[in-house]
């Protein structure tokens, strides 16, 4: 694996993002808007132009905006993928979302079995199902972030992991 500046920089932000989203459960906008801009101007001075900055943050919040839309995950994960999308361009956002969702689902089952919620967590999956096979893709109140009871994950780390994943496999 070699290491470029896009990927220092975007290691460094998911670095950064683990530290303040386990601490605080929040990502600054400062750090992914700040991120984000600055991955657009280092594609535009870098000769890479840029459209691959644009084109790796569109790309970063389009796949998790329907998480974010039914309102289970936050908006700062969402702005994370896009800012690490902006630095390492479309594909490597693609790669990153895919192996966060593995490392995601991983963490979260441990979470669960730490938590004693595994039992729970299956209920809630199939309470989700069935609303949205009843209601439609809706937000079902009781389990989104904000109202929801259970343990929470803070999805920083997962991205963190899918980022280090996404580079070794490149």
């Amino acid at each position: 694996m070699t290491m470029d500046v896009a990927s220092v920089a975007a290691l460094s932000l998911a670095s950064i993002a683990c530290w303040t989203d386990l601490r605080t459960r929040r990502i600054p906008n400062v750090l992914t808007f700040g991120a984000a801009a600055a991955g657009l101007a280092f594609h535009a001075f870098s000769g890479n132009g840029p459209l691959t900055a644009l084109a790796g943050w569109f790309t970063g919040v389009l796949i998790f905006a329907p998480l974010f839309l039914l309102r289970g995950m936050g908006a700062g994960d969402l702005k994370l993928l896009g800012a690490l999308g902006a630095w390492l361009g479309p594909l490597m956002a693609l790669r990153i979302g895919l192996w966060s969702a593995v490392a995601g689902g991983v963490l979260a089952l441990a979470v669960a079995l730490v938590h004693n919620y595994a039992g729970q967590s299956l209920r809630n999956v199939w309470l989700l199902l069935t609303h949205w096979r009843v209601s439609g893709i809706t937000p079902l109140d009781a389990l989104t972030l904000d109202k929801g009871k259970g343990p929470r994950l803070a999805y920083a780390v997962p991205l963190m992991v899918g980022l280090m994943v996404a580079l070794w496999m490149r």
